[in-house]
């Protein structure tokens, strides 16, 4: 059904209702109260975090006053409060759910609420005896408002789920691109309903919406639009888009390798034709600088503060089985170049000439050797593995300057042999002690898809993204979410 203007009552081009009309909206309510509740728990863990961090001074100096602190942040926190409000507006922190940033840009908009604080101290000339006001609350702010936000999306997502709140979507493709972008939307809360393929498939599970031409039929029934296929025709992706638009149908593109890589990219002016140049993603210049002193200071803050671990975990693994405690592999790092990666030593001593007896046994596809119940694992070989106590040593790697505390993960040479030319992208850069990997599934992940994510990592990388996924590597480690 059509109006009087030609569009369709779902046209998003169509006069918008009144405004107290549409604040009568479910939608428009739920909206403002994601605002409100976000704005709230926001300003709830910047008031908390300079709470902490002043009290834990006080604690420090052996003059702890719960009063004296509070009153101190009473007159601290609102400024700091409105520009983090400000800021987490600017990036889209409080955005819907679909399309709110993570963890990396709350990192980031948290390190500029305390530089911009850290600006407008000293411009004003305010005293304060140290800085630690500052990097203080902002590892706290971290904690508390990471932390909120994280209880925040948990509840609020199970609350949807229960009320069967989902984003109804259409996939648009061939069939090995429909089925990984499923499988990818499985527990999100865009929900396929249904699919149309570009060429005869294979039933699964989703129903066939027919031919594309047809599709505008059954919008009703429909919110998104996802085109799945990297390859779909220009023409008809164009005819497709205006079509949704129309409608009022929000449409959404699965990203391909090529888009990824277009993130760096730079305008060459031709004589008759404009083009881009795909920049190589190495780190050079202060890229590298600000990457490897962060690696240093880093992993010597790491090594000072886990030395009590590091020794336990030495002696546990020279008391229970014979061999040594360090066990040095040999492996490619950055543009293949051989180093010696340290790790506690979790196998048996002949574990390498065994390795050809159980490659029939191997669960993984691609270039990695695994197996769940590898029987050359020692009893406190399999724990360490499991808490990732085993890859601690490698922070001395990062020190001599052959790895990276974020990074692509090196691999064997069993594994390096078997790459792919395209994969071999990876080695551009430091190999990383944690990385995408490490906090997108670990071995559940086919080998494609982690070297996907390796890709995305060179192509976005920044020292927020670095800190982000060190902080999230924590809980990835302890839910041991495919740790083998």
């Amino acid at each position: 059904m059509e109006t009087a203007t030609g569009l369709s009552p779902r046209d998003m081009r169509a006069r918008r209702p009144l405004l107290f009309a549409s604040i009568l909206e479910l939608d428009t309510l739920r909206r403002v109260a994601r605002v409100l509740a976000l704005g709230v728990l926001d300003a709830a863990g910047v008031f908390l975090a300079i709470f902490t961090a002043l009290e834990v001074k006080l604690v420090v100096q052996t003059q702890s006053n719960v009063e004296l602190a509070w009153n101190r942040t009473d007159d601290l926190a609102p400024l700091a409060i409105l520009v983090t409000i400000l800021l987490f507006a600017r990036s889209g922190l409080y955005g819907a759910r679909t399309v709110r940033p993570g963890f990396t840009r709350i990192v980031a908009s948290l390190f500029q609420v305390a530089v911009i604080l850290l600006v407008y101290a000293l411009v004003e000339g305010i005293d304060f005896n140290s800085y630690y006001v500052f990097y203080g609350s902002l590892f706290f702010a971290l904690l508390y408002v990471s932390a909120l936000r994280w209880a925040f999306e948990r509840t609020s997502g199970a609350l949807l789920h229960a009320a069967g709140y989902h984003r109804r979507a259409v996939l648009v493709g061939r069939g090995q691109h429909i089925d990984a972008v499923a499988h990818a939307l499985k527990d999100t809360e865009i929900k396929p309903v249904g699919f149309v393929a570009l060429e005869p498939r294979k039933e699964n599970g989703l129903k066939d919406m027919g031919p594309l031409e047809r599709l505008e039929r059954q919008f009703d029934a429909v919110d998104e639009v996802v085109i799945a296929d990297p390859d779909f025709p220009q023409d008809r992706a164009v005819e497709l888009i205006d079509t949704c638009h129309r409608h009022g149908i929000k449409v959404r593109v699965a990203p391909s390798t090529m888009e990824i890589l277009m993130d760096r990219v730079e305008f060459v002016p031709g004589q008759s034709l404009p083009l881009f140049e795909l920049k190589p993603p190495v780190f050079e210049g202060i890229d590298f600088f600000v990457k490897r002193s962060f690696d240093i200071v880093g992993s010597t803050l790491l090594i000072a503060v886990l030395s009590p671990v590091l020794a336990a975990t030495a002696l546990a693994v020279r008391l229970t089985s014979r061999g040594p405690t360090i066990y040095r592999s040999t492996r490619p790092g950055i543009a293949g170049e051989a180093f010696e990666c340290l790790k506690f030593r979790t196998m048996y001593d002949d574990a390498e000439f065994r390795q050809r007896e159980l490659e029939d046994l191997n669960e993984k596809g691609g270039a990695i050797f695994k197996i769940r119940d590898d029987p050359r694992v020692t009893p406190v070989g399999r724990f360490l593995r499991r808490w990732s106590l085993d890859e601690l040593p490698q922070l001395f790697n990062v020190l001599r300057g052959e790895m990276s505390l974020v990074g692509p993960r090196p691999l064997p040479d069993r594994d390096y042999e078997r790459l792919e030319d395209w994969h071999r992208k990876r080695y551009l850069v430091l190999p990383g002690m944690t990385g995408l990997w490490q906090v997108s599934g670990r071995s559940e992940l086919e080998f494609d898809e982690l070297v996907r994510l390796d890709f995305l990592y060179l192509e976005r990388w920044s020292v927020f993204l670095d800190l982000s996924i060190m902080l999230k590597t924590i809980p990835a480690v302890l839910r041991r979410r495919g740790a083998w």
